[in-house]
């Protein structure tokens, strides 16, 4: 069984909110008004950005979209997120 790496983690934790929200949308498709499943969304949506803050700021930015520099384009400085690094 092999270890994960904290950034091995903190993908994982992002892959799984991302999931959650996903099944939530498909179920707000057929259920518009449940609240339950919108607190659940927004539940997961919160915690998924939390992550992806707390990735990109140890690890470099997962989408072209978290890229922030208006001076240079800093997307490709980092490994990509699915490209393993060797810890």
């Amino acid at each position: 069984m092999a270890i994960l790496s904290d950034k091995e983690k903190l993908m994982l934790k992002i892959q799984s909110c991302s999931f959650a929200m996903k099944e939530a949308e498909l179920f707000l498709d057929t259920h518009p008004t449940c609240a339950e499943a919108i607190e659940y969304y927004k539940k997961h949506r919160e915690m998924n950005e939390q992550y992806i803050k707390a990735y990109a700021e140890k690890y470099g930015v997962i989408t072209m979209d978290q890229q922030s520099s208006d001076k240079k384009w800093n997307w490709v400085e980092t490994p990509f997120p699915w490209e393993r690094s060797v810890d």
